[in-house]
Parts: structure tokens; C-alpha cells; sequence
């Protein structure tokens, strides 16, 4: 309960600070406001295209990252698979030598 109380007050001293901040840098802007907003679009167009841009090669860096881990995953994969199948072929083999030892203790009979 203390925990949400806390953070009501945080977030509340958060929105006084900002609108005080706000009040006091329009009252000492150095410049008139149609200019102010003007070079705030400019900035906020200037930092999307940056920011366009750093994600485009964040994206394009990731995807490369994502397509050689899945190179080497696919490679691991087949390696298992040739390792289990290799395996696999020895056990049958084994218990196929097995059943016929004991099949010819017993008759001449043979498995193939």
C-alpha cells in the first residue's frame, strides 16, 4: 500500500517539475514563438529521420545476426541428426546380432 502511495507522489512531483520547466521556458524563451516551435518541428524532424535511420541499421544488423545464428543452427542440426542416425544404425545392428546369437543358441534360424 505504501509502494502505490509512493509512486503517486513521484509521478506527481514529475508533472509539477515539467509544468514549471515548461512555464518558466516560455516566459525567458530567447526567441518569439512562432520561430521556438518552428526550430522544435525542425528538431523533432531531425531526430525522427536519426532515428529512423539508427533502427533501419539496427534492423538490418540484426537480421544479419539472426540469419547466421540460424546458419549455424541448421548446421548443428544436421550434424545431430547424422549423429543420432549413426547411432541408431549401431544399436540396430547390435541387437540384430544379439537376437541371432541367441536365435541360433535355439535353432538355425537367422534375422535380417
Amino acid at each position: 500500500m505504501d509502494n502505490s502511495n509512493n509512486t503517486g507522489k513521484i509521478v506527481g512531483s514529475l508533472v509539477v517539475g515539467a509544468l514549471v520547466g515548461a512555464t518558466l521556458g516560455v516566459l525567458f524563451a530567447p526567441h518569439k514563438g512562432t520561430r521556438t516551435r518552428s526550430m522544435i518541428a525542425s528538431g523533432a524532424e531531425d531526430m525522427t529521420k536519426d532515428f529512423k535511420k539508427k533502427m533501419s541499421r539496427e534492423a538490418k544488423d540484426f537480421k544479419k545476426m539472426v540469419s547466421k545464428d540460424a546458419k549455424l543452427l541448421k548446421e548443428k542440426a544436421s550434424k545431430l541428426e547424422e549423429l543420432v542416425e549413426g547411432k541408431f544404425e549401431s544399436v540396430s545392428a547390435n541387437i540384430k546380432e544379439k537376437a541371432n546369437a541367441l536365435l541360433h543358441m535355439n535353432s538355425d534360424h537367422e534375422i535380417k
